[in-house]
């Protein structure tokens, strides 16, 4: 996992000019591809996730286009009962934002990421263990708003690993 960090890092910096805006961002996304697909290795009575946590960094690339890894961490249980266990998700992508359209405070974007997913499973009865999956994102629609001194808020509507509605705060420097 560093190994596939430090090569997005590094495939980022090659490509990112010197001049151009880097964000970083958090936010908090509903109902996750980690609820829709199975991405829990076949296990039965697995609830639904809280949602998912995602923290990432943007470099622009030219006026409209940013590109950048993220991390997104959700989790999950199985119904109650002797033998209850855990779920947690780990999700890294690299996203490609691109800005449409644009006037006085608002931006509207669309995002699309692809990654992977790793499954950590703790069954109550045996020994953790990972699994891996193909994780993305795609948002058609993504809304920023300038809050001011390089803070903005956002909200997208799409599906993937970083949830189907997705909310969060950015900051540009």
């Amino acid at each position: 996992m560093k190994k596939l960090l430090l090569t997005l890092a590094a495939a980022a910096a090659l490509v990112v000019p010197a001049s151009a805006k880097t964000s970083i961002y958090a936010s908090y996304g509903g109902y996750t591809q980690m609820d829709a697909c199975d991405c829990h290795d076949g296990w039965d009575g697995v609830n639904n996730a809280w949602g998912a946590v995602n923290v990432g960094v943007d470099f622009g690339i030219g006026s409209r286009f940013r590109l950048g890894p993220s991390y997104t961490f959700s989790s999950a249980t199985t119904k109650g009962g002797k033998h209850h266990s855990d779920l947690y998700y780990h999700a890294i992508l690299l996203n490609a934002k691109y800005d449409y359209y644009r006037t006085g405070i608002l931006t509207l974007y669309a995002h699309a990421g692809l990654g992977v997913e790793i499954t950590h499973l703790a069954p109550y009865h045996g020994d953790a263990y990972n699994k891996t999956y193909f994780a993305g994102q795609i948002s058609p629609l993504g809304a920023r708003v300038q809050l001011g001194n390089g803070f903005n808020f956002f909200g997208e509507v799409g599906f993937g690993a970083q949830g189907l509605a997705q909310f969060g705060f950015s900051y540009d420097f």
